[in-house]
């Protein structure tokens, strides 16, 4: 069952119904469920699909186009196809044979067939713009999980491509809520308090959901799948990075530096710590990173020099850093990690990661889902001569209504109780924001915690709260 996905799905429809051909990129993550959607969309039904192989010739990678066009009508296919100029001549003699209708094309794994001097992203241009687009029963669908590739070569192509998608669907991790509902369908009996820890460590790709099994915990669930060796998700991580970059080490490499800063890190601040050349090659891996999800850049006012910062978001990249990385845990490693400082340390670090990707859940428990905001984190070293302490903001939300959302995330298994030292902690935050940047916004504390805040003395501080069932709203 297609479960979400409702705006992408109906996005496919109507251009299947449109009175034109239409060219379409789908893109996202490994994972993510690209293919699933498109199969059930049109109901696994295509004039012709093709699919590529990683790692794999264009000899070979021909030959297999070879036998899809035969297996899928072509009978009398040529001998052999030498180059994607024949390949794509073929594709037209089979369409030219099929009756009236929409034909939907649909190329899956684009990347894996641009092979090095292979031509195929310029007989590619050809089919589209000299015979297809001229045509009103084509739908050609294309997709990849090397999200850069698709970016920089069909989306933002500069060449023969240029502005010729007709429609594209960057597909995203799920919500909280869609992992819920899909635990459910599964059967899978889990609080959301489980589901969230679960959201921790998966993320919200669809796939490694459907791995957990009904009947077990999921401290069970994550040794079985990560940490047992035979594991479906034990090598999932350098996987993950080789699927989607031909070179993956200097990918890897900024992620690791990313992994250790809780705030993330300027490009000058990465470049030193990597001994990186800062160059437009780097430009490229920093941009890639963030058009794959794993990293977000944002701004932060009140500095002196204007420049970006990288920070890492994505949950099962933090968690394999955090327990995986170097390390050989062993059986049943996660059932023995509950509530001990490691796993307590990363909990807080999931949450807030878990967060980021839910501001838009946020915003609208605050009421202000239509307001233009700009969200970030903040810090500020500190000032000896001044008087003023160093100072870090989990996530700050500025809103263009006059307001600044000042919000602390906290993990915690029961309500949170601010203490004294919290609460001076929380306006010592504020007063160091307002003075180092020089906001004319009203600033207003909002605590975003998993079951909410313990009504005590020191309550009336925060302007707002937000728990785990805002964070699981559609």
């Amino acid at each position: 069952m297609l479960i979400g996905r409702e705006k992408e799905k109906q996005s496919l429809i109507e251009a299947a119904a449109n009175e034109y051909s239409q060219f379409i990129a789908v893109y996202g993550r490994r994972r993510v469920g690209k293919t699933f959607l498109i199969r059930e969309t049109f109901n696994y039904k295509f004039a012709f699909q093709f699919t590529g192989a990683a790692r794999t010739s264009t000899k070979k990678q021909l030959a297999r186009f070879r036998q899809a066009l035969k297996e899928q009508g072509l009978k009398d296919v040529a001998l052999s196809i030498t180059n994607w100029l024949s390949a794509f001549a073929e594709l037209r003699r089979l369409i030219n044979q099929m009756p009236n209708g929409k034909k939907v094309i649909f190329f899956d794994e684009l990347p894996w067939m641009d092979a090095p001097r292979s031509d195929f992203l310029s007989e590619l241009e050809s089919f589209w713009n000299g015979w297809a687009s001229a045509r009103k029963d084509i739908v050609f669908i294309v997709c990849g999980s090397s999200t850069s590739w698709m970016v920089k070569k069909i989306i933002k192509n500069k060449g023969g491509l240029h502005n010729r998608l007709t429609h594209r669907i960057a597909l995203k991790p799920f919500s909280l809520r869609l992992c819920e509902q899909l635990v459910q369908y599964l059967n899978i009996e889990m609080t959301r308090k489980q589901v969230l820890e679960a959201y921790m460590i998966f993320g919200g790709v669809p796939y490694y959901w459907t791995l957990l099994k009904p009947g077990a915990s999921l401290a069970q669930e994550v040794d079985r799948l990560i940490f047992n060796e035979d594991g479906e998700l034990h090598d999932e991580f350098s996987m993950l990075y080789s699927s989607l970059f031909s070179n993956p080490e200097p990918f890897m490499a900024v992620i690791s530096i990313l992994a250790a800063k809780k705030m993330g890190m300027t490009r000058k601040e990465l470049v030193k710590a990597g001994k990186f050349s800062n160059n437009g090659r780097f430009s490229e891996v920093l941009h890639d990173l963030e058009w794959c999800g794993f990293i977000r850049s944002y701004s932060m006012p009140g500095r002196i020099v204007k420049e970006d910062i990288y920070q890492l978001i994505d949950s099962f990249t933090l968690f394999y850093y955090t327990f995986l990385h170097g390390k050989h845990p062993g059986h049943n490693f996660w059932l023995t990690m509950q509530d001990k400082p490691q796993y307590n340390t990363w909990c807080g670090l999931a949450f807030e990661r878990v967060c980021l990707w839910h501001v838009e859940q946020i915003k609208s428990t605050l009421g202000i889902a239509g307001i233009l905001t700009n969200e970030y984190a903040w810090r500020y070293t500190g000032n000896k001569e001044k008087g003023i302490p160093g100072t870090q903001i989990d996530l700050l939300i500025q809103r263009s209504d006059g307001i600044t959302d000042l919000c602390e995330i906290k993990y915690s298994s029961e309500l949170y109780a601010i203490t004294a030292s919290y609460d001076k902690e929380l306006n010592t935050k504020k007063a160091v924001f307002s003075r180092i940047t020089k906001t004319r916004n009203a600033v207003h504390i909002v605590m975003v915690t998993t079951f909410g805040l313990a009504r005590n003395k020191y309550f009336g501080t925060i302007q707002n709260e937000i728990n785990i069932d805002d964070l699981f709203a559609i």
